[in-house]
């Protein structure tokens, strides 16, 4: 590889080292090992991981809430990454929002199941289900796909030898690599390796949160629950996000703030609106299988990079208060284009990832004044209430109205950046109907719930032969097949001429995205199909962040064009 100061490149033949198999480790792992293939270049990738994701317990956790957000199983659909249905604890499609005052529900803007709530690793202490797999682990599996090693071995030192950096593990064996990523989390003994190898990396400031899981019965889950997450705006110091997040046969609490210990947690869930959520005479602390109160970066460190090595996720930068698997993808993936396509030193580094760290800086700074309000209103019972009614007011009015609805979703989903929402709070119509509903808030706050039955997993569910376009409609959105299959149909004058036929992780519907014409075929679902829809901004965003996602469109559209005039031949 080249080596002169500042011209640092990957050539055929060399070596990453990847710190920490957890999403941002695999993310980037997944995305250098697919641009090479793009780049028609030739890279050895290992990626050392001590736990293991198929074990239940401490053994497998990586100390995560568990929701993916909207715009991460959108983005990640874009890029061919169907997380599979076996995955999905839950997919969720409502948020409940508690307070004293009363609740109110948000539903999701498409009525679509695109938030997913997992398991990092295999599940809790006490999982009887050993056979399922977590989410960290499918993504380890999708790197094994591509290529890569994964090594079950503690890394305990970090060496620069010339132009290579040496990494040792805890069974006294060491391999030389052109580059080491650091994907360690906030882990301080491990960070401090970094420091000898990146002389320039300050760590992140971090404060310690609290996660717990209760064990229920799926259908007492289903019950009280349902398929919403239900986040909680109560007066208790300490505490500046409480929610609980529904699962399969467990319920995730997961409380955000500073310095969180065991008395805020036993206030939290003894309140009403925390134990009204459960069945009558439900135990509680009995039911609690697994505890911990894991650190969370609130200040993101500096100069996360040098030559040869570069740090991503939680020790590069992160969302503050929530959404770190969507940091670990932003980071993950903007170091791995990087590496491969401009170069692997401090200069390449500087250029063109930090800028990504620092935009996520410059939005926590706004997240910062976001929560600061949230716990104004969290104090007063008038903003409570004020708010509730303009949530209820909402609820009967059409989707494109519902401006405080969409905003607080994207808050809690974390599918937004900070600023872009701050500016939606800021928006006339959004104040002055929060100033009416403040001066004349008469809405009765009903504190019971009814959740209907619904299908586990992301996106829709089609029967088969059920119609999910209809040629001559207008689009304007991708779709991609999460499970089953479905036909392409042309309607002609002469009949119905089958076109193609799609199954699992395949997409249609792109042309509706790019011209402003009508859908040119019907689509029907084979059999029992799910399907997760792809907005235009979502897909343009991610075009715009990565270039190379229009090669994959334009590949996979050439094939099925050449496809379907085959098909057409042989009709």
């Amino acid at each position: 590889m080249a080596s002169s100061k500042g011209n640092i490149e990957l050539a055929n033949g060399s070596r990453i080292g990847v710190v920490g198999g957890g999403p941002a480790g695999s993310f980037f792992s997944f995305y250098a090992l697919e641009y090479a293939r793009r780049f028609d270049l030739n890279i050895h990738l290992d990626i050392f991981e001590p736990k293991d994701f198929t074990k239940v317990g401490a053994g497998g956790c990586n100390h995560c809430g568990g929701i993916v957000s909207e715009s991460l199983v959108q983005h990640l659909a874009t890029d061919g990454i169907i997380i599979p249905s076996k995955i999905i604890q839950r997919g969720i499609n409502t948020y409940t929002m508690h307070t004293e005052q009363g609740i109110r529900m948000i539903h999701s803007p498409s009525n679509e199941h695109r938030i997913a709530s997992v398991f990092r690793g295999c599940g809790p202490r006490g999982c009887l289900d050993v056979n399922q797999r977590g989410f960290d682990n499918y993504l380890l599996g999708l790197c094994r796909e591509k290529g890569a090693d994964v090594i079950h071995k503690k890394v305990v030192s970090l060496e620069r030898e010339g132009d290579q950096i040496r990494v040792s593990t805890s069974k006294s064996e060491s391999n030389m690599y052109d580059l080491v990523v650091g994907a360690v989390g906030l882990n301080n003994k491990a960070l401090e390796l970094f420091k000898s190898v990146c002389p320039s990396y300050t760590l992140p400031e971090v404060t310690r949160t609290y996660i717990s899981e209760f064990f229920m019965k799926p259908e007492d889950i289903h019950a009280s629950f349902g398929s919403s997450m239900h986040v909680f705006l109560l007066d208790i110091p300490h505490i500046t996000f409480g929610a609980l997040i529904p699962k399969e046969n467990y319920v995730t609490l997961v409380l955000l703030g500073k310095d969180i210990d065991k008395k805020v947690v036993e206030r939290f869930i003894t309140t009403e609106e925390v134990r009204s959520c459960f069945p009558e005479d439900f135990p509680m602390e009995r039911a609690m299988t697994c505890t911990c109160y894991p650190y969370i970066n609130i200040k993101q460190g500096s100069h996360p990079f040098d030559d040869r090595v570069v740090l991503i996720g939680d020790s590069g930068s992160s969302k503050l208060y929530k959404n770190g698997i969507g940091a670990a993808f932003l980071t993950g993936k903007a170091a791995a284009s990087t590496a491969i396509f401009e170069g692997v030193g401090e200069e390449h580094f500087k250029t063109y990832y930090e800028p990504v760290c620092k935009d996520l800086d410059r939005d926590n700074q706004v997240g910062k004044l976001i929560f600061w309000v949230t716990q104004l209103i969290q104090k007063s019972p008038l903003l409570k209430r004020g708010l509730l009614d303009r949530l209820a007011r909402e609820q009967s009015e059409n989707e494109s109205s519902r401006k405080l609805s969409s905003a607080l979703w994207d808050t809690f989903t974390g599918s937004e950046g900070y600023r872009n929402i701050f500016k939606r709070f800021l928006s006339p119509r959004l104040l002055m109907g929060l100033a009416w509903s403040l001066i004349y808030s008469n809405t009765p706050f009903s504190k019971g719930k009814v959740y209907k039955k619904q299908k586990a997993g992301l996106g829709r569910f089609y029967e088969d032969g059920e119609m999910i376009i209809k040629q001559g409609t207008k689009g304007n959105c991708l779709y991609v097949i999460q499970r089953g299959r479905v036909e392409i149909i042309k309607e002609t004058s002469e009949g119905d001429v089958k076109v193609a036929e799609l199954g699992e992780s395949e997409f249609f519907g792109e042309m509706g995205l790019f011209e402003e014409d009508v859908r040119s075929c019907t689509v029907r679902a084979i059999g029992d199909t799910q399907v997760l829809t792809v907005d235009k901004r979502n897909l343009y965003k991610s075009i715009h962040q990565d270039s190379s996602l229009a090669y994959r469109l334009l590949e996979t559209m050439s094939n099925r064009l050449r496809e379907a005039n085959k098909m057409i031949r042989n009709q």
